[in-house]
């Protein structure tokens, strides 16, 4: 059977198959470059901890796609503070400039690594300039790291055009769970709690709870059934090395995965393999906090079998060619909390960040949100920091009179392209998994890669199902870390999918 396996997927990669269509409409080239920084580069620490060790490069794949007069550039590095509100436009222009591209027809899907460096000195998120006007955010304050990845981008985004070549779409869907975990749980209250390391030890053996299992794989082949380059797709935050006090520098499991099903699927001649984050929000992969470098090795092999085993079953696209849209949608926002909830939040948060910073390891709960023993009591007081000035803002509009006047939406864009029969969705936050789940569902394409982490982020979204006014844990009440938007309100993310299901539909007609 396994002889059986292997023949059939040499079968499919090599050619010995083809699609309907003997002229595709899809031309396609992929390349991909690294940078190796040095130890003390800035990180996404809440403590000002530097780079402790560089287990490796940070590679990040680009990808050029066109059909006709449409051309769309993916930019998918194996990091994350690329989505940064004041870099990420930086890089897309950079890429855009380089070929001759609308920005919007570049897009940066980082795979939201943990363990990477910041590319500016200034460094600031989607979510934390809500409030600014575009001519408010600081410009870019690139540090060495920042002006090597521009180099290389530019580099390497001009040579695309020229290694264009026709391609036809073929994909197959892999399943792995040994990896990850739904990381949102209940006390016996009902009240919702981040699940840590030290809470799975708690909750039996090896717990990953409900998460999507889902690893698909995308192969573009040349007219010689030669791959040109691979899409891959999973779903769930890479920090199985992540040590926020300790931080080093690694392209985590889903780089080592890339690295792998790259050599399999091309062992004599180098292509580049990409990777897409899913809507990770409620996903983690386990050992943050706890595991190194070796784990996350060990997880991308891992990932790396379950795309390879799914080979055996790839298939042609009956359809061809390419699509694609950006469209804007708007989140409904909920009421600010009243004057007298707000005024206990600050209260309690004071009193948490003055024994934090006392070295009090006693601070493990603080409004909703709950913290490891392997955070520092100092380390958790900088989180609820953080946070408090939220609540300020929303007490000191309570007190004026001014709380109806918040924004009762959040206007935001979103991507949706299509290759062949497959769709790939691209969302500015960190989605719930469930959000992903609908756009599947009502999909009528084969596959969709419902994509997170996309341009920029906004911090997590929730699903209609996790938007309710008492989950008060780090992901669900994430609005405390903006400066300053409103909560969800039902149905929250669940507007994306119906969206995204509705240009689907558009384009598989």
């Amino acid at each position: 059977m396994k002889s059986l396996t292997c023949a059939l997927t040499a079968l499919l990669l090599h050619g010995g198959l083809s699609t309907a269509h003997a002229a595709p409409a899809l031309e396609a080239a992929a390349l991909e470059f690294s940078i190796t920084p040095g130890t003390g580069g800035h990180t996404s620490s809440k403590v000002g901890a530097l780079v402790q060790k560089v287990e490796g490069p940070l590679k990040t794949a680009v990808t050029l796609l066109k059909a006709g007069e449409t051309r769309v550039c993916l930019i998918t590095p194996h990091m994350n503070s690329p989505k940064g509100a004041n870099i990420s436009p930086l890089i897309r222009r950079t890429a855009a400039e380089a070929l001759n591209l609308p920005l919007s027809h570049v897009l940066l899907m980082v795979s939201h690594n943990h363990t990477d460096l910041n590319l500016v000195s200034n460094h600031i998120e989607a979510y934390s300039a809500i409030s600014m006007k575009p001519e408010e955010l600081p410009a870019p304050k690139l540090v060495p790291a920042g002006e090597e990845f521009l180099k290389q981008l530019t580099a390497t985004a001009k040579q695309l055009p020229a290694l264009l070549q026709p391609v036809t779409v073929w994909w197959a869907e892999g399943t792995e769970g040994r990896i990850s975990y739904n990381r949102k749980g209940r006390y016996a209250d009902g009240t919702s709690y981040l699940i840590r390391e030290e809470d799975r030890d708690l909750l039996g053996v090896d717990f990953n709870g409900d998460m999507d299992r889902q690893a698909p794989i995308v192969v573009l082949k040349n007219e010689r059934g030669e791959v040109v380059t691979a899409i891959t797709h999973f779903t769930s935050h890479p920090c199985s090395c992540f040590r926020p006090e300790k931080p080093i520098i690694f392209g985590d499991w889903p780089q080592v995965a890339c690295e792998h099903v790259a050599q399999h699927l091309s062992p004599s001649k180098p292509i580049t393999v990409s990777f897409l984050q899913g809507c990770a929000g409620d996903v983690n992969s386990k050992g943050m906090f706890r595991g190194d470098a070796d784990l996350s090795r060990k997880y991308g092999r891992m990932l790396a079998d379950s795309y390879i085993t799914a080979l055996a079953d790839l298939k042609a696209s009956k359809r061809d060619g390419l699509d694609f849209a950006t469209e804007k949608v708007r989140i409904p926002l909920a009421p600010l909390p009243s004057e007298e909830a707000l005024k206990a939040e600050i209260a309690e948060m004071e009193d948490f960040i003055k024994r934090a910073t006392a070295g009090d390891e006693n601070t493990l709960r603080c409004i909703g949100h709950n913290f490891p023993r392997e955070l520092t009591p100092a380390y958790r007081g900088k989180l609820i920091e953080m946070i408090l000035p939220w609540s300020k803002w929303a007490l000191d509009l309570r007190q004026q009179g001014k709380a109806d006047t918040v924004d009762k939406f959040l206007e935001v864009d979103i991507q949706v392209l299509r290759l062949g029969d497959v769709g790939i969705v691209g969302m500015p936050f960190e989605p719930f998994q469930g959000i992903g789940r609908q756009i599947r569902a009502g999909s009528p394409l084969p596959l969709v890669l419902p994509c997170g982490y996309t341009n920029l982020s906004y911090g997590y979204l929730t699903d209609g199902a996790n938007t309710n006014p008492g989950d008060g844990e780090y992901m669900s009440a994430h609005y405390r870390y903006s400066k300053f938007r409103a909560p969800y309100a039902k149905p929250a993310g669940d507007v994306i999918a119906v969206k995204a299901v509705e240009v689907l539909n558009r384009f598989a007609k």
